[in-house]
């Protein structure tokens, strides 16, 4: 999901730069002091983790590929404005770094990868939380990644590039990801069950209570 330059008319570009600042700004300011001592750490090796898997893509037909994202396990586990910020930075230095997505169109990618997909993903796995977590995270990180497979293929859809073929973008992509973005859920589902036992205290509803029992 990493669009290149070229690929997104200016004027979309433009328009997915500015929400997403204006959309992590907010978050910036609604984390404020989430990142405690003991937290502090988990963010760096989600990041870490998340930055080594999103260099792993398979193809799909239609000449686009999908690869982890970890939007949604970034968002279960370190809150959704946190996790936000996380996979944004992380899409940015593999932009500035690697080259991996254009810079002109990096807002359009930060927007669909670290918001849409963070964002919607949190919202299915809290959902879904009382008919349990496992079940939770799968369907997070499932439907996360399509979610931002579908927005991306509406920018593209809607640019000259594409002949403004928003059908068929829609169609490739979405059906893509719905099919792979199981593999996303899995991951998700599987690596947050394992770290969810062996160290509960990670998780951000479990950190009010270790900070009162300190």
């Amino acid at each position: 999901m990493h669009i290149p330059d070229g690929y997104v008319d200016l004027s979309i570009a433009v328009l997915c730069a500015v929400l997403s600042v204006a959309v992590l700004s907010v978050a910036a300011r609604r984390v404020g002091g989430e990142v405690s001592d003991a937290r502090a750490p988990l963010l760096g090796v989600v990041a870490a983790g998340v930055f080594a898997a999103q260099m792993l893509n398979w193809p799909i037909p239609g000449g686009t590929s999908a690869h982890f994202v970890g939007g949604a396990f970034a968002a279960i586990l370190l809150g959704p404005h946190l996790g936000a910020l996380c996979i944004a930075t992380v899409v940015t230095i593999q932009a500035l770094v690697f080259g991996d997505g254009g810079l002109v169109v990096l807002g359009a990618n930060v927007f669909n990868m670290a918001i849409v997909e963070v964002y919607v993903g949190y919202a299915v796995y809290r959902l879904l939380t009382p008919y349990g977590e496992f079940r939770a995270a799968f369907a997070a990180g499932w439907l996360g990644i399509t979610a931002g497979a579908l927005t991306a293929a509406v920018q593209l859809g809607l640019s000259s590039a594409f002949e403004y073929q928003l059908l068929t973008t829609v169609a490739i992509m979405g059906v893509g990801h719905l099919v792979l973005g199981l593999v996303e859920g899995a991951i998700t589902a599987v690596v947050y069950r394992y770290l969810a036992r062996a160290r509960p205290d990670l998780r951000p509803d479990a950190a009010p209570e270790v900070a009162a029992d300190a």
